[in-house]
């Protein structure tokens, strides 16, 4: 190979080890992220705990999941109104997370929001869960997400009933329910 010829590939070929060695970190960080620690609610214990983060790839969250539970809480999918298990539900008990299993709302916050998705007021505790900026559909929301596994939940709106005002639309696919 020519001199010049080499000069000339040497840009293309070190970005091609760039895109690499990124892909590598990239993989190496999701495995670390699989022990990080944080702190979060227990109900059954009444408690904070801490907890490993919960890290899988895309086949063992298809294998763990049903089809439905996979596009909302991995693809960031909402289901129709109106046709979760969960928005006429009214047993006393927990909501978890449908994929990390951690607690996320109690009963008790769950009110008639009639919008067709479960709705709650509050969490379990501002740690369980966290909010990202969604921009999708043209718009601007809050998404909802689990604190332990980053499961897309919902979204959180301003127009929920005292005492925080808030609204946690929440699909019924990211959820269970454990009666207490």
């Amino acid at each position: 190979m020519k001199r010049r010829q080499f000069i000339n590939l040497l840009p293309v070929a070190l970005a091609l080890v760039w895109i690499g060695s990124a892909a590598q970190a990239k993989e190496m960080a999701k495995t670390l992220a699989g022990s990080k620690q944080i702190r979060v609610y227990s109900v059954e214990k009444e408690a904070y705990i801490q907890t490993d983060m919960v890290v899988k790839g895309d086949a063992e969250w298809r294998k763990q999941l049903s089809p439905a539970q996979y596009h909302v809480l991995r693809e960031q999918g909402t289901e129709r109104a109106y046709s979760g298990i969960y928005h006429d539900h009214k047993e006393l008990g927990v909501y978890r997370c449908a994929a990390c299993e951690l607690d996320l709302y109690l009963s008790k916050s769950k009110y008639d929001s009639r919008s067709g998705w479960p709705s709650f007021y509050e969490a379990v505790a501002p740690e369980n869960i966290r909010t990202r900026e969604d921009r999708s559909f043209f718009m601007v929301r809050n998404e909802l997400v689990c604190s332990r596994c980053e499961s897309h939940l919902g979204h959180v709106f301003g127009d929920g009933p005292a005492p925080t005002g808030k609204r946690h639309c929440i699909n019924s696919a990211a959820l269970t329910f454990a009666k207490r």
